[in-house]
Order: C-alpha cells, then structure tokens, then sequence
C-alpha cells in the first residue's frame, strides 16, 4: 500500500468531533486510497432485485477502476463478475442496464453464459482450456431484495450479522416482489463523503427541504434533546413508543439498531412515525400507490429507515420504497443514484401517478446536491478549517466520520490487501 507520509499524518491526527481536513475532500490521492480500502474492500450497496427481475437481467456497476457486471442467471440466483473479457481484457457490457441471453464480448466475440463459464471461443487451439479462462467472479450479498457486492478476496464477514438482523425488518415489504417504477441518476458536484455526510444529519432540513419535512419529523435521524427543543424531542420519542407497539402488533419489527461506528459492515436502522396521514413519504402524508406492498394490509405504517457504510440510505413506506446508493466518481464528482419502487402489479396511471410517487425525494434530491456542491467550493477555500460537529444533531455524521477513519487506520496497520495507488493511476 503506497500511502504518502502527508496522507498518513492526516489520518492519524484528525481531530475527532470534527469535520475533516480539506484534503479528505479534494485530494486525488485519498480518492484512490477510498475506492481501495473502502469502497474495494467493504460491502457496497449497488442495485435492488426488480433491476435484474428475469434471467439475463443485468447492471453494470463502476467503482473506481473496476467495473461489475451483476446477472440474474438462468436459475435464478444473482452473480457477479469483473466486467473484464478473459482474452484481452475489452469490457464486455457497455450499457447500464440491459439483457442478454450470454455476455459476448464485442471485441473477439469470447462467449460466456450466465454464470460466467467461457463457452465459446475460436482459433485458440486444442490445448486451450476454457475452464482456466471463465470470468472473474465478484461476492454477492442479498438483503431481502437489496444487493451488496465486494471487490475483496475476503470480505468482511460482519456482513451475515447485518443480513439476520435486517431480515426481519425489511422482509414484510416484499422487494423482490416489486418494480422499479423510477430510476434517476443525480453527478452532485462534490466528494462522496460530503454527500453521505449530508445525508446523515437533519439539521440543514427545516431550512432546506420543505417537501420532505412534509411527512417526515426532523428528530429521527441521530436528534439528541437540546435547551432548544428537548420538548420537542421528547415528544417524538414517546410517539415512537406507542407507534412501535402498534407496528410490532402487526408483525412489525421496528427498534432502532445502531451499528454506524465500530465494525466494518456497519449500519442503522429504525422505523418511524410520519407526519400528517403517516402513511407515506409525500406531501400530504398519504399513500401514493393503491396497491400496498407483500401482505401489508395497513396504510399507516410509517417508514422504515435502513442506512449503510459507506454508500447507501432506503425507506420503506406500506406502498412504495425508496432506494438510494452513492459511488465516488473521482475527488469532486459523486454518482447519487435514486430508486422508486412499486409493487410489481401496481399500474402506473391507476394505482400511482409516477409524479405524486417521486416529487419529494426528486426534490430533496436537488436540494442536497446543491447542498454538497456549496461544501465542496468551501473546502477549496485557504480559510476553510475543520469545524465542530452539534453535539445534539451531527451524532451520526461523526459516526459515519469515526467510521471512515478507523477502516483507513485499520488497513494502514493490517497492511491491507489493497490495489497500490501508483498501479491505479
């Protein structure tokens, strides 16, 4: 791992409680050292079972260098490959999103099935065996229809730990029995970390997202009690208890679990209570698809939260969910992909309109990459200095900060197995 003597004097004397040096968002350098030892060697939330809903079915994922093809095979079941042709190394798929009946590649016309054997391929001669040449495979999680990838030869094992417990929550709101009724791609013009800092607090939403406070408490994303509102607070919280054991009634699971900081697949889940109807993201409150998801029979069953390192945050509503994934493109350019989902017999035009189903997050969406661009031109200043988080309003922004440093100090003492700077380059 070739880390310069600067990079690794600002990882250890980061100042905790505080927001990072400047450098962690601008500095080429710590970009290719996150795309190695976080976004190379932790699991990365990249697509939902609908984008690949029938066998051919595929997505195409970039993460820094590498590029991955993840596939509905004939069986069924959901693989990964390096998006690399085992001949000369052409990408294979171009596209997004797509279907094929075998993955060819454009360039000799190699031919691999859908569970990456090599299984055609000319003028290579009798002794060439195309079983030394299949594709490179990729390690796949599946959360109850969220799908997780690793780059790393061994991943972090954790990840079965956070598969168990989040079952239960999010298995009621039947995924994989959904469509993808939207799909938007957002280039916010800033680094992936102040992207999903952003995303960790609400103490920019009162000035800044009408649309989703519509239907949304501020209080439930890491809001501690403070002279200005611990009222207020207080009041959310006791909302949440009896909402929680109205929720755990129906077959519910709805407790916080708090796992942000500390271990290498960390997350965050809670459901809680909505404004207004209480029934759905939108800005009355109410449901905006007719056809509720799995066997939910309830409308007001408030919005299960979900939120990972390093990359992802999803809500789930009785009638629709909401996906979202971030991947760093370089130092200042950050890939916000956005998610909505329906149940797969749900007509649009009947049962949803796709406008009233996605005008709060799109957005809040357009919001917070303004949000993150503002940031990004003020770290760029000379007078730009490392500021203190809100002890009563940042607490999962210094989780998701505590986190990112403690995997770069980690791997830096491990010696990790990461692709050297100079060779990504």
């Amino acid at each position: 791992m070739n880390i310069s003597s600067d990079i690794r004097n600002l990882i250890s004397n980061r100042r905790t409680g505080y927001t990072l040096p400047a450098a962690f968002y601008l500095s080429n350098e710590i970009n290719l050292l996150d795309i190695d030892v976080i976004f190379g060697q932790h699991w990365i939330f990249v697509a939902v079972e609908p984008d690949i809903a029938e066998p051919g079915d595929y997505v195409k994922v970039d993460i820094g260098h590498n590029s991955v093809i993840i596939v509905r095979d004939d069986d069924m079941s959901i693989k990964a490959f390096h998006n690399v042709c085992r001949h000369r190394g052409s990408q294979l798929c171009d596209a997004q999103k797509g279907s094929v009946g075998n993955i060819v590649c454009p360039y000799h016309q190699w031919t691999y099935n859908l569970s990456g054997e090599l299984i055609h391929n000319e003028h290579m001669g009798e002794a060439f065996d195309k079983s030394q040449h299949h594709l490179k495979p990729v390690h796949v999680g599946n959360i109850a229809g969220l799908i997780f990838i690793c780059l790393a030869d061994k991943p972090p094992a954790d990840f079965e730990d956070m598969k168990a417990a989040m079952t239960p929550y999010i298995a009621p709101h039947r995924l994989a029995d959904c469509k993808v009724a939207l799909q938007e791609d957002i280039v916010e013009n800033g680094n992936w970390k102040l992207t999903m800092e952003n995303n960790r607090e609400c103490y920019h939403c009162v000035a800044n997202h009408p649309e989703l406070l519509a239907s949304m408490y501020e209080f439930g994303f890491g809001y501690q009690p403070s002279p200005e509102n611990a009222e207020k607070v207080q009041e959310f919280r006791d909302l949440i208890t009896s909402e929680n054991n109205r929720w755990a009634a129906c077959g519910l699971p709805s407790s916080e679990i708090d796992l942000l900081d500390g271990c290498p697949t960390a997350y965050r889940t809670q459901r809680l209570p909505l404004e207004k109807a209480g029934e759905s993201q939108t800005m009355d409150g109410k449901i905006a698809s007719q056809k509720l998801l799995g066997e939910l029979t309830q409308r007001n069953l408030g919005g299960l939260s979900f939120w990972t390192q390093p990359n992802s945050w999803h809500h789930f509503m009785s009638d629709h969910i909401v996906t979202f994934s971030a991947l760093p493109i370089d130092a200042e350019h950050t890939l916000v992909r956005s998610t909505w989902l329906v149940h797969k017999d749900a007509v649009e035009g009947v049962d949803y309109d796709i406008n009233r189903l996605s005008e709060v997050w799109r957005a809040t969406n357009k919001q917070d990459s303004n949000l993150v661009e503002r940031t990004q031109r003020g770290v760029k200043s000379d007078q730009y200095e490392p500021g203190p988080y809100s002890p009563y309003t940042e607490e999962l922004v210094e989780k998701f900060t505590n986190w990112y440093i403690q995997r770069l100090e980690i791997a830096i003492a491990n010696k990790a197995n990461v692709i050297p700077i100079k060779a990504a380059q």
